[in-house]
């Protein structure tokens, strides 16, 4: 199976509590078309905690970029956001960054001039395809056929 180099998705959205279950759905179409079934419900998951930070923190309405991109090998989510304040990864907490720290492989944030990028990875290869090959018959084994059922008239 030939996989393309590289998918891409990205869509600019105004955050809020609505839009990040649409993305999130949004997001599991785009894995399900690129056969990345088993990464559906992690990634989904981490996307929409960042999404939701950018609800909770940001704030209502703003603006933000989530992108998806798939190598073939590997699959970055980004969400990029208006907001000055740098994300934290608090000790002992279950959600947010530490989410998303557990569901992916890795993770980070970057300064931009509008304000800031969220984004992780996760190792996402191609399945692989088996073609079905039809087998010989093993030796001595006899074919049958079913035969025409004569009808009566």
């Amino acid at each position: 199976m030939t996989v393309p180099l590289d998918r891409h998705y990205q869509v600019e959205l105004h955050v809020s509590a609505e839009r990040v279950s649409q993305l999130r759905r949004i997001v599991a179409a785009h894995l399900r078309h690129w056969s990345l079934e088993l990464h559906v419900r992690p990634v989904c998951r981490a996307a929409e905690e960042l999404l939701t930070n950018v609800h909770r923190h940001v704030g209502d309405g703003n603006e933000a970029v989530v992108e998806l991109r798939w190598t073939g090998r590997h699959l970055t989510v980004s969400v990029a956001d208006n907001g000055s304040e740098m994300p934290k990864l608090l000790s002992g907490g279950g959600g947010g960054l530490s989410r998303v720290m557990a569901l992916s492989d890795s993770w980070g944030t970057c300064r931009t001039t509008e304000g800031k990028v969220v984004w992780f990875t996760r190792y996402a290869q191609a399945p692989r395809s088996t073609e079905l090959v039809p087998h010989p018959p093993l030796p001595g084994v006899l074919e049958t056929r079913e035969l025409p059922v004569p009808v009566l008239v």
